[in-house]
Parts: structure tokens; C-alpha cells; sequence
């Protein structure tokens, strides 16, 4: 097990993930809501654009909750709470705010985990496009 020091997400990381996720909503022309968790989920950055619907503060804050509890983008994990699926019964099962509709992605430093950034307000595949173009240029 590596003891090496990864530096953990900082303000300016989150405000850079917010930034580069709402130019690309603005470029699709989407309004859009983003939101940025450290790795112990709290709240490092949020962003609501004036004409974005209401309910996609609280989408993109699921979103990036559940990117970084399970460590896998939202988009990932739709097929995995159907009728069958491994976790079906999970968002129930846990008194937590889950939400697997994409848009969530982890965020990595170095392989581990340092957080997730959420976006609601678009289409589910546009705000998966929106929380990777902004993990990609935290990379």
C-alpha cells in the first residue's frame, strides 16, 4: 500500500470544474447547475445559472454525491438500479441522497479518489458530457 501524500481537491480545483463545465453548457446552450464535493462529500463549489431549472441544484449535488460514494460516473451505474440490476434496491435501501442519472463523475489525483463533480439542467448525456469536460481539464 503506496503512504505517498496526494493533495486533496482545493478551492481553485473546484471553481476550475465549475468554470470549464458551464462554458461547455454554454456552448451547447444549456443552463445548467454544477456542483463540486471533496472526497468526504462536502460542498467545495456550486453554481446554478440564472435560468437553469430549479430542481438541477439539487440533481447536481446528487449526482456528485453518488459519483463519489460509489467511485464511478453516474452514467455508469442507470442499468445497475433496474428491475434485476446489482443495485436495484439501493436507492432505497440507504437514507442517503443517491441519484443514478448521469451527470455525476468521480474525480482522481494521482488513482484515488478526491472527489466528484455533479451537473443537472440538461439532458442526462449532456451533463455526463459537461462533468467530463471539466475532470479533463483538471487532469
Amino acid at each position: 500500500m503506496s503512504t505517498t501524500a496526494v493533495a486533496p481537491l482545493t478551492t481553485a480545483d473546484a471553481e476550475l470544474l465549475v468554470a470549464t463545465a458551464r462554458r461547455a453548457a454554454e456552448e451547447a446552450g444549456v443552463t445548467v447547475s454544477v456542483t463540486v464535493l471533496d472526497a468526504g462529500g462536502h460542498l467545495l463549489a456550486f453554481r446554478r445559472d440564472d435560468r437553469a431549472v430549479l430542481i438541477s441544484g439539487e440533481t447536481s449535488t446528487r449526482k456528485a454525491y453518488t459519483a463519489l460514494q460509489l467511485n464511478a460516473p453516474t452514467a455508469d451505474l442507470v442499468d445497475a438500479v433496474q428491475p434485476g440490476g446489482l443495485f436495484h434496491t439501493l436507492p432505497t435501501a440507504l437514507d442517503r441522497p443517491l441519484l443514478f442519472i448521469a451527470g455525476g463523475v468521480p474525480v482522481h489525483r494521482d488513482g484515488r479518489l478526491i472527489g466528484a463533480v455533479g451537473v443537472g439542467g440538461g439532458a442526462p448525456e449532456q451533463d455526463h458530457g459537461f462533468a467530463t469536460a471539466a475532470v479533463l481539464a483538471l487532469a
